[in-house]
């Protein structure tokens, strides 16, 4: 029978280690470690686990949790094994001697030698490591050398001789680097811009310096990643720069590149939709990637080495992608301030989504070694609240839940692909542990599905484009930060359009003393010009009566250009002062020289606007009622909707439903009035 699979775990005040499918049961030979647990690890071939703690160092047997060795160092916070797990890394935090010169704070030991009773385990390199990003020594697979990055250069050691620098590569202003997996025994450097000079990466075929046999130079770049394909052939350059010149995204700038390892082939991996790289990730078969990338809904695509797109799943809320240890399968989640959804895809059945899992808010997601179960697990310090694991099985279901108070690491024990049992991973479906049943019996199912807030007015009808995801049918997202926004006038930012109306034609401007085109007017500045219009016809209708009677001695009427005689008057009075008096005198006299000719005239012009006023007064009073009017009964009969569709109306909501005839009536009596 093989071995089950294993996990372990670190939390607050332990250490466990757990065997899971199919005994989910503690590993009986191992003694929980309490007290202040910094960090563990498991090796490369899974034979060794390894945790620190305040006083040492301790290496178990990951099969039998039997501990093996122990290694005297009490301030380690990292540990790291070789590929073999023939060796193993210690870091410990940057500090000063009585000389005040640094301490050589990484080390490098033997994890299993023997020694004489009395004698004490020494490590075989000692160096100087200050920072804790990139702090261990890379190592080829065979384990036969390994290199740590100095300033302008990257020195080359044999693993079992670190005292003496076995080759250099030196590359002026190399910031990173990264070894090649597999039996390519190729080293990749970056170097990024400066003085305007472009970035590169260069790969170099170990030992053999003096040429690269593949590079590639490119702009915007401040820093990389570099992911090799597990066979060491082909390798991603993941590129970004610390601020988008362009003001598109907060996060920078982000660009790819495919190098193959030989030199045959370089390219820019070319994205069809704008936007940030969230993710990418080589297959374990290393002829094919997927790509996690755009504004959301994000789209993820798989592409073959030779950075041609080979299928596309469909666009949504997502930003990672991790293949199955196997290739045969890929999840594309969605996790930080995304929903934790999981998609899993069967590559080999035409790219088959085979389930949905709703992870919750994880912040670790591993598949298995089998590839048949996926480990979830919300960590602190990124979560204090809700931390535990759960095992998911590929086809979907909940296998195993497990809650802890604040948990900070979990890892699966690596296992050798030939160890390895070959059977479906879909099929037989396990029997989920008893914990598994609990935690379904603990989650609510919301009663009815949750969606966006539509406001009253909208609901029952469907979702205009404009409020739709891109996924959902809607426009694509646009970002305007670094795009001019001109108006209709050529000046400024463009007038607000509210969804679903048509834009307001621009206001041209009026030239003073120009007539005033009536489509541009408003309602209510459109009937006051009416009204103004209806008097001076009038006013003139009845001089045009007394002329006669006058004998022409009435002096010409002043144009009012549409204006009111207040306001005529007003724009008479903002003259100087001694052409106000001038006019003023002689206004006067003509008024006394003819004050019983024009006195019956001028009683019949203001009786006339009076009646009219009042006349108007009263049809608005009227039309204000038929509006409100009306507004009731559309209130209405959105309640008698409401109320037929099965909704419980309030005793107020009911009486207003039960008026609504009398309102009817009152409505139809005031439109025989109006007309």
């Amino acid at each position: 029978m093989a071995s089950p699979l294993q996990f372990a775990y670190r939390t607050q005040k332990a250490i466990g280690v757990f065997d899971a499918d199919p005994v989910y049961e503690a590993l009986p030979g191992f003694t929980k470690p309490e007290g202040n647990l910094r960090c563990c690890v498991y090796s490369g071939c899974g034979r060794y686990f390894a945790y620190a703690t305040s006083e040492g160092v301790v290496i178990v047997d990951a099969s039998v949790g039997h501990v093996l060795t122990s290694l005297p160092i009490p301030a380690v916070y990292d540990l790291s094994f070789s590929p073999k797990g023939t060796y193993l890394s210690t870091w410990e935090r940057p500090a000063k001697d009585e000389n005040g010169d640094a301490t050589k704070n990484l080390k490098i030991w033997r994890t299993i030698e023997e020694l004489a009773d009395d004698a004490e385990k020494q490590p075989i390199g000692k160096f100087v490591q200050k920072s804790a990003n990139g702090w261990n020594l890379q190592y080829t697979e065979d384990e036969r050398f390994c290199a740590r990055i100095v300033t302008n250069e990257v020195q080359f050691y044999q693993s079992d001789d670190l005292g003496t620098v076995w080759n250099k590569l030196r590359v002026e202003g190399v910031s990173d680097f990264a070894l090649a997996p597999g039996k390519n025994q190729n080293v990749a450097v970056f170097v990024p811009e400066r003085k305007g000079h472009p970035a590169s990466v260069k790969v170099f075929n170990v030992p053999q310096f003096t040429s690269p046999i593949s590079q590639k130079t490119f702009f915007k770049a401040d820093k990389v990643q570099l992911k090799w394909n597990q066979l060491g052939t082909a390798l991603i350059v993941l590129a970004q720069t610390e601020v988008d010149k362009s003001n598109k995204s907060y996060y920078g700038e982000t660009n790819m590149y495919l190098l193959s390892a030989n030199g045959s082939f370089d390219a820019r991996v070319t994205l069809d939709k704008e936007g940030p790289i969230h993710d990418v990730s080589w297959s374990p078969n290393s002829k094919e990637f997927g790509v996690v990338y755009g504004y959301m809904p994000a789209k993820t695509t798989i592409f073959n080495h030779r950075a041609v797109a080979t299928h596309s799943f469909p666009l949504g809320p997502r930003n990672t992608i991790i293949f199955s240890p196997t290739g045969r399968f890929a999840l594309v989640a969605g996790f930080g301030n995304l929903a934790g959804q999981i998609d899993v895809y069967d590559l080999e059945k035409d790219y088959r989504k085979i389930t949905t899992i709703e992870s919750g808010n994880p912040s670790v997601c591993t598949w298995s070694p089998d590839s048949r179960y996926i480990m979830t697990a919300t960590t602190s310090p990124r979560l204090r609240v809700d931390n535990g694991i759960k095992l998911w099985h590929v086809g979907g279901g909940i296998m195993y839940n497990e809650d802890m108070v604040e948990l900070y690491n979990v890892l699966w024990r690596p296992v050798p692909a030939g160890s390895l049992p070959n059977i479906d991973p879909l099929h037989p479906v396990p029997a989920p542990h008893p914990s598994a049943l609990a935690y379904l019996g603990t989650v609510k199912t919301p009663s009815k599905p949750v969606g966006a807030y539509r406001p009253p007015g909208a609901r029952g009808s469907s979702t205009p484009l404009h409020f739709k995801r891109e996924d959902e049918g809607g426009a694509a997202h646009s970002v305007s930060n670094g795009v001019p926004q001109v108006g209709p006038n050529g000046f400024g930012r463009p007038r607000r359009q509210i969804p679903g109306a048509e834009f307001a034609e621009p206001a041209r401007p009026s030239v003073p003393g120009a007539a005033v085109d009536d489509e541009n007017l408003s309602k209510t500045a459109l009937k006051n010009k009416k009204k103004r219009n209806k008097k001076a016809k009038e006013g003139q209708a009845g001089e045009g009566a007394t002329t006669p009677n006058e004998g022409g001695l009435a002096p010409p009427r002043e144009p009012t250009d549409g204006r009111s005689p207040d306001r005529n008057h007003q724009r008479h009075h903002s003259r100087s002062q001694s052409r106000s008096n001038n006019l003023a005198v002689r206004t006067q006299n003509n008024h006394r020289s003819r004050s019983n000719v024009r006195q019956p005239n001028v009683s019949a012009q203001q009786a006339a606007p009076v009646l009219d006023a009042a006349a108007s007064a009263a049809q608005s009073a009227n039309a204000k009622k038929i509006r409100s009017l009306q507004k009731k009964i559309r209130a209405i009969e959105d309640l008698e909707m409401r109320h037929a569709g099965g909704e419980k109306l309030e005793d107020t909501q009911l009486k207003k439903i039960a008026t609504k005839a009398s309102v009817i009536k009152e409505l139809e009596a005031l439109e025989k009035e109006g007309h």
